[in-house]
């Protein structure tokens, strides 16, 4: 959390909160390839080892907002694991806390699709793809 997410009433922006699944979906999955230099690696390569002209790209997000995150000097903790996968999609699921007192104060999910740049058209989950998400379709509690 930053200072300037706060919005007027003093808690964190719902506009930082989806800034915040974003950053937290990169350093999960990797930053889409060919974007920005090179840096440390996700826990899950998956969207940097796409194939050239693929892009994975947000189909739908849904956002409950459970409590206000209120700001604090400390990061927000952010839990995200996989939800459904389908042929040609997939879910994450995240679960924002108060990095204190460990409240729930956003439940979150985003719906992702890989695309053919040229075409436009949705691509199918490689068998390899479906093995590296695999492992994390439960969440887990830290």
């Amino acid at each position: 959390m930053r200072w300037g997410d706060m919005d007027a009433y003093g808690h964190i922006n719902n506009v930082q909160v989806v800034r915040m699944l974003e950053e937290a979906r990169i350093a999960a999955f990797g930053p889409p390839r060919g974007a920005g230099l090179p840096g440390v690696e996700p826990h899950v390569s998956l969207f940097n080892d796409v194939a050239e002209g693929t892009m994975a790209l947000v189909v739908d997000h849904r956002i409950r907002y459970v409590r206000t995150l209120e700001y604090r000097n400390v990061p927000a903790v952010v839990q995200l694991w996989i939800g459904a996968v389908k042929g040609a999609s997939f879910d994450i699921h995240y679960l924002v806390q108060d990095p204190v007192t460990r409240e729930d104060c956003v439940k979150a999910s985003s719906h992702l699709a890989f695309v053919d740049e040229a075409t436009g058209r949705v691509l199918r989950l490689t068998p390899e793809q479906k093995q590296r998400l695999e492992p994390f379709t439960e969440r887990k509690e830290a």
